[in-house]
């Protein structure tokens, strides 16, 4: 009895040596970064085990190995708190080999960067804000650029200014200039880009394909109508002032 005891004993030690802080490299959603890691496994099945001690360690370090990896490799190695909760909570789930009887197991890991990793992550990230600061100067830019060009007086002042800018064609481009105008006009810039600025553009298009000025009335005695059945009678006066061809002033600033 007294060596039963005495062997089971050396068995759980056994397993617990085995797994007590074997070293694990993980990758991360970054390709080329990789966590640096230390899982320590506890076994809560009594020994006997269903196999030696070394294959039964062996088995659970792979198992967790397996785990590991496959939750890093979604993790952002410059969110390395993120990544050691995300890591960690999924280690410590209760996990069993396909042993007869099963053998269950939980984990906790630390989770670190080794320095090459340390400062490919700091590269990255300096890298990632100065390409961030030139989009945004570009889409200022272009931004600018395009509600300027939209009015076709200053996209034909842009004109005139070129250098050897032929004066005698200006009558030939008026049609040119209003359809170029146009073109800048569609565009939006990114933070107008939503759902609410797209339904504004289409209802903006729509109105613009009736051109007869009978219609386009129509058009804002029915819109009006409109707001009036979904008791908005603010918004239905500034559609009723459409048909007379001016927009309500409002002097609460409301809208």
């Amino acid at each position: 009895m007294a060596s039963t005891r005495w062997s089971r004993r050396r068995e759980r030690r056994a397993v617990r040596r085995g797994l007590s802080r074997f070293e694990v490299r993980l990758r991360s959603a970054c390709p080329g970064i990789g966590f640096s890691a230390r899982i320590t496994a506890t076994v809560l099945t009594e020994p006997p085990y269903p196999g030696p001690v070394e294959e039964i360690a062996g088995a659970v370090r792979s198992t967790l190995r397996a785990a590991a990896g496959k939750v890093s490799k979604t993790c952002d190695p410059a969110d390395l708190a993120s990544a050691r909760d995300v890591c960690g909570q999924h280690l410590a789930r209760l996990r069993r080999l396909p042993t007869d009887p099963p053998v269950e197991f939980t984990a906790e890991l630390t989770l670190d960067l080794l320095p090459d990793d340390r400062a490919a992550v700091a590269a990255l990230l300096a890298a990632q804000r100065r390409q961030a600061v030139t989009d945004l100067l570009r889409r200022q830019k272009t931004d600018a650029l395009a509600v300027e060009l939209a009015n076709p007086a200053a996209l034909l002042a842009r004109w005139i200014e070129r250098d050897n800018a032929d004066l005698s064609q200006l009558p030939t481009l008026a049609d040119k200039v209003n359809t170029v105008a146009g073109v800048f006009a569609q565009h939006r810039p990114e933070d107008e880009r939503t759902v609410e600025h797209e339904a504004v553009e289409v209802l903006r298009e729509f109105l613009s394909s009736f051109p007869d000025h009978t219609q386009k009335q129509m058009l804002y005695t029915l819109l009006a109508a409109g707001m009036h059945s979904a008791q908005r009678p603010h918004h239905a006066a500034k559609a009723q002032a459409l048909v007379n061809g001016h927009v309500v002033v409002d002097p609460a600033g409301e809208s």
